[in-house]
């Protein structure tokens, strides 16, 4: 199971889980979550690299890159990767790993109420929509929606464990998985997370 920080966080004015939250974590401890040493972080990351349905993309969006561990390999598998978190110092490790790497661009977006312009082949999100409130939730997945080109796919990872968050992994999950814009491709469960990937219906003839 993956590691928690110990402080718990507080939420802001719509019921999500404040960035400064995140900041002070990342200032005090580089990698609070232990995504670059945990073996079960690195066996999700593998496990969520499996999952993808295509071996390259054109254009993709990580919404919560952290550190840049899963950027650094995502980089990997696409043309253009865009990958945003709301912690400077998150951002600036996520910089340092991904500059020997083509095509990423790595900056500070406060998702979902920022969103980057344009249609993406894939969009990752990775451990960060139980992070929001009812609203800004409903935000992210009409954004998503409307980002992901039809045929494109989304990722979905999230922690099923109990937590202090707005919103259960299960829930965002299930959130996706029922609504008509998304086709279930493949799910995943360990005892600790689930993983979904859905592919944006395309227009009806």
């Amino acid at each position: 199971m993956p590691e928690l920080p110990p402080t718990a966080p507080e939420r802001d004015a719509r019921g999500s889980i404040a960035p400064a939250y995140f900041e002070r974590l990342y200032a005090s401890d580089p990698d609070p979550w232990r995504f670059a040493t945990s073996p079960y972080e690195a066996a999700k990351y593998a496990a969520t690299l499996a999952a993808l349905p295509l071996a390259h993309y054109g254009r993709a969006f990580e919404i919560g890159c952290a550190g840049g561990v899963l950027t650094r390999a995502l980089a990997e598998r696409c043309d253009s990767l865009q990958a945003v978190d709301v912690a400077p110092d998150a951002l600036a490790q996520a910089r340092r790993r991904t500059a020997d790497a083509s095509g990423v661009r790595i900056e500070r977006m406060v998702v979902p109420g920022e969103w980057p312009e344009g249609t993406f082949d894939l969009v990752v999100l990775s451990e960060v929509g139980y992070y929001l409130g009812t609203a800004d939730f409903e935000q992210l997945r009409q954004r998503c929606a409307r980002a992901v080109r039809p045929g494109g796919h989304l990722l979905l990872v999230h922690w099923t464990g109990e937590t202090d968050y707005p919103l259960t992994g299960d829930a965002v999950h299930d959130a996706f998985v029922g609504a008509d814009a998304w086709v279930r491709l493949s799910g995943h469960r360990t005892a600790d997370y689930r993983l979904d990937v859905l592919e944006r219906k395309r227009p009806t003839p």
